[in-house]
């Protein structure tokens, strides 16, 4: 036994101390939609940076040998049959136990050697998420529009919901276990990032990024993003998230709102009645009153809403909470 023990500390010495070397539990989990083209390098390359990591390939109903690749080179490889990016990681999140999750996309545009300094930052800061951020990769790395729309929806994230990212579009980041376990994903297609990201702010959880550079997929692979079609779902999931997480803002903006339109129309009205006492516009003032008491009706729903979404939130917290931090599991 003590040789045992000295042949252990000496390999110990020549490890690298960091902590994702020391923390034997991760998963790199790998979404894919017809990517054969490049999943397997991708796969080869998570492979060389996060020996020890469990690899998994979910295939997204491909029409191409994705999952074929993805078998021969060495990943788990399994099936959603829901269609888009958000019904693929709950899916993953949902099925993979472990205690650090690699969340990266099947087409070879992200750092896989970056990995560990991703994870090593979260379990060295005891974080719950670490995102890579972009940079460079230039016009050819983004189908036109894309680098505008992305800090188009920085900015509203920003305003809504506070500063905390700089890139909430990133599909690579590591996320610690409480944080996958306690996310209840909703969304089904690309908003999925963006949900990630609002989550995090709207809990107050440790967060940090990373800026990494960025890629062109390879000569044969394909983006699976619609800029239009896309981009709409992505801010209608953005104001979703305002109404379910913060109602008093959003039914109370509506209400205030209400209350001006039901004053410009009633002002006139008032002033005429106040010099003649005679009403002359009759519905013009029936209007008003409606409006007016809309804006009440606004306002009151948004008060209601703000006691429901503030024990949803506090429920999140706790079940948060009952997950052993990443730095515990080390």
């Amino acid at each position: 036994m003590p040789k045992l023990e000295r042949i252990r500390e000496e390999l110990e010495e020549l490890l690298p101390q960091s902590s994702w070397v020391k923390n034997q539990s991760i998963a790199v989990l790998l979404p894919c939609y017809n990517e054969e083209t490049a999943i397997a390098g991708v796969i080869k390359d998570f492979r060389k940076a996060l020996p020890s990591a469990r690899i998994f390939v979910y295939d997204n109903n491909s029409t191409d040998g994705t999952a074929q690749a993805a078998s021969k080179a060495g990943a788990t490889v399994r099936t959603e049959i829901h269609q888009g990016k958000g019904n693929v990681v709950r899916r993953m999140l949902a099925d993979i136990d472990a205690d650090i999750y690699v969340l990266a996309d099947g087409d070879a545009t992200y750092d896989t050697s970056a990995a560990g300094r991703l994870i090593d930052a979260l379990v060295t800061g005891n974080l719950d998420m670490v995102v890579g951020t972009r940079s460079g990769g230039g016009a050819e790395a983004y189908r036109r529009g894309h680098q505008w729309g992305n800090r188009f929806f920085n900015r509203v994230v920003e305003h809504l919901f506070g500063d905390g990212f700089s890139d909430i579009l990133s599909g690579y980041r590591v996320l610690s276990r409480r944080f996958a376990k306690s996310f209840p994903v909703t969304s089904s297609g690309f908003e999925i990032e963006t949900e990630l990201c609002v989550h995090a702010l709207d809990l107050k959880i440790a967060t940090a990024e990373i800026e990494l550079p960025y890629g062109a997929r390879p000569e044969g692979s394909e983006s699976k993003l619609r800029t239009y079609r896309d981009g709409a779902r992505i801010l209608w999931t953005i104001a979703m998230l305002y109404k379910e997480l913060k109602p008093l803002s959003f039914f109370g903006a509506g209400g205030i709102a209400l209350m001006f339109v039901s004053l410009g129309l009633g002002a006139p009205l008032i002033a005429t009645f106040l010099e003649t006492g005679l009403v002359p516009r009759l519905p013009t003032a029936i209007l008003a009153t409606g409006i007016m008491q809309l804006g009440f009706l606004s306002m009151g729903c948004g008060l209601v809403l703000e006691s429901v979404a503030q024990g949803r939130r506090e429920a999140k917290r706790m079940r948060y909470l009952d997950l052993r931090s990443v730095a515990a599991r080390a």
